[in-house]
């Protein structure tokens, strides 16, 4: 590397409610020399952040443009309703969007469900942002569907949820542009998938302790009825007896008579 060439890093965009620190302890333990750094996006601004070459990769949700983005699809998250904790569905473990008929369901600009139709009743105004609704819930003004974790994310102590049953759900997936895929990408794409720091894009590669054992022809395990060396367990070489040595077992003729 010349003194003009930056040294190599490696950009992770990821949007609220995914948790990549999992696979970020991974690659600096893997590739110390190459930092990773993390961009907080939100789920709106994603694809433009990768579009644009701002990062590398990201965790995003789902849809994307498949003729841009590469996609491999991690879990779908189950989608619950956020409400106060002396709400009446509370006394259930789980609701049907036909349960929320009566309530003011709030769908901020930044929803990341695809709703057909959506349920309850619709505010006046459309918060801003999920942050934005979940105070309008604690103030009992209404009712808030999101995935899980932005649930969890937003957590409150007078706030508490339930899931969902009907509801459309949010599938998370990493992502990246297709015509970028460098050799980064595919370290962190098997790191996601679980792959061993022996495994090289998932080719299977040699254990170290099998792949010394196999450059050194001395800890080879030696042939079933010889040791190393080729030499039989009483320490003679394999092969035919010697010319003029005695055979074990052999019948010895009568002597001749002397005349």
């Amino acid at each position: 590397m010349t003194g003009s060439e930056a040294p190599p890093t490696f950009r992770l965009a990821y949007v609220p409610g995914t948790t990549p620190g999992k696979w970020v302890r991974i690659w600096n333990e893997r590739l110390p020399e190459v930092p990773l750094t993390l961009l907080s996006v939100t789920a709106a601004e994603a694809p433009d952040v990768l579009r644009e070459g701002r990062a590398d990769a990201g965790v995003l949700r789902l849809p994307v443009d498949r003729e841009v983005f590469s996609a491999i699809p991690l879990y779908t998250e189950a989608t619950v309703v956020v409400v106060p904790k002396d709400h009446l569905i509370t006394v259930a473990d789980e609701v049907t969007t036909a349960d929320l008929a009566d309530d003011v369901v709030f769908h901020p600009l930044d929803d990341v469900l695809e709703w057909e139709r959506l349920p309850g009743r619709p505010a006046v105004e459309r918060p801003a942002t999920t942050a934005d609704a979940v105070e309008l819930v604690a103030a009992g003004v209404g009712v808030l569907v999101v995935p899980q974790s932005l649930a969890r994310l937003h957590h409150r102590r007078d706030l508490t949820y339930r899931p969902v049953v009907d509801a459309p759900q949010s599938s998370v997936a990493l992502s990246w542009p297709e015509d970028a895929t460098t050799d980064l990408v595919e370290e962190f794409i098997g790191i996601v998938r679980g792959r061993t720091v022996n495994s090289t894009r998932g080719r299977s590669q040699p254990r170290p302790e099998q792949q010394r054992r196999d450059e050194n022809p001395a800890r080879r395990k030696p042939t079933p009825g010889k040791s190393a060396g080729g030499k039989n367990p009483r320490g003679r070489s394999g092969g035919s007896p010697k010319a003029g040595a005695p055979r074990t077992g052999a019948k010895r003729g009568k002597p001749r008579r002397r005349s």
